[in-house]
């Protein structure tokens, strides 16, 4: 995947000789490589283009929605596109500091000033993906009908695909629907756990890796509640800027139920048991 001529190929891009290169951590899906040229400093990111269509450049949709929002600092997407049957991403890379002593703060505050922003609509303008599976955005007029539909439904039919079984989804999906509050439409990530964003050399928080649309905004929340990492100062001060609407906090497990069949779909069973205690308490 990472050849001489795929290099050469960089190269003609950028219009400059790539003097560095080296792999980074970058998770499950893609390699991942830091390149430095004579007056830049770079992040590239690989994978199949067959097995992932449009992966990267959905992901650079998603970087540019929240740069134009002017809240976090994002990476500079530099080129995407596909050499023979490698896709790959160009982006600026943002070197690592420490975090300032008011970062929570500060994170809280950019988070509910990113989901203040809103669309009439729920969805996005394009297809995307959550992690390594496909997710979709078709407008939607309400929260409920773009949880249901968009989110959870494409996510059951896999795991039915995949031999997991669940009862009373009607009667599950009629109940949630009464549980999820009329609100507007907010900018999200969309998979914000603790490994989607980093500190900036100014001590800043940044947003990598992003899986956008306009959407409740509680499933952002939910998702930072779901494997931990983020400080109670982050939600204290997102509540003061933006309060979540009543009784947040018993729909947590409601909007994690997404994020776990994702889990179920591409982990395997050893996250059945949580999505059906979920369903359980709505049917």
């Amino acid at each position: 995947m990472f050849s001489i001529h795929f290099i050469k190929y960089i190269e003609d891009l950028l219009e400059e000789e790539v003097k560095e290169k080296k792999p980074l951590t970058g998770g499950d899906i893609n390699q991942v490589f830091f390149l430095e040229t004579g007056t830049r400093k770079l992040v590239l990111k690989l994978n199949s283009l067959s097995d992932f269509p449009k992966m990267f450049e959905a992901e650079a949709i998603g970087l540019q929605e929240l740069e134009k929002a002017k809240i976090f600092r994002v990476p500079n997407v530099i080129q995407h596109g596909y050499y023979e049957n490698t896709a790959f991403l160009l982006l600026e890379y943002i070197p690592i500091g420490r975090p300032v002593k008011s970062f929570w703060m500060n994170f809280g505050e950019q988070l509910a000033l990113m989901h203040q922003k809103s669309r009439p609509f729920f969805g996005f303008e394009s297809d995307n993906y959550i992690g390594s599976l496909p997710q979709c955005n078709t407008d939607c007029n309400s929260a409920a009908e773009f949880y249901i539909t968009q989110r959870l439904y494409p996510q059951f039919t896999l795991a039915f695909q995949k031999g997991f079984s669940f009862q009373n989804l009607d009667a599950f999906c009629s109940n949630i629907e009464k549980e999820i509050p009329k609100q507007g439409s907010s900018l999200i990530h969309g998979d914000l756990w603790n490994g989607n964003y980093i500190v900036d050399s100014d001590g800043n928080p940044c947003l990598i890796d992003p899986a956008v649309s306009y959407a409740p905004r509680e499933m952002d929340i939910a998702m930072m509640h779901l494997f931990g990492g983020f400080d109670s100062q982050l939600f204290q001060t997102y509540n003061d800027v933006f309060p979540l609407q009543p009784n947040w906090k018993d729909r947590i497990h409601l909007w994690q139920l997404y994020y776990l069949l994702v889990h179920l779909n591409i982990f395997g069973s050893s996250y059945y048991d949580r999505v059906q205690q979920i369903l359980k308490v709505y049917t």
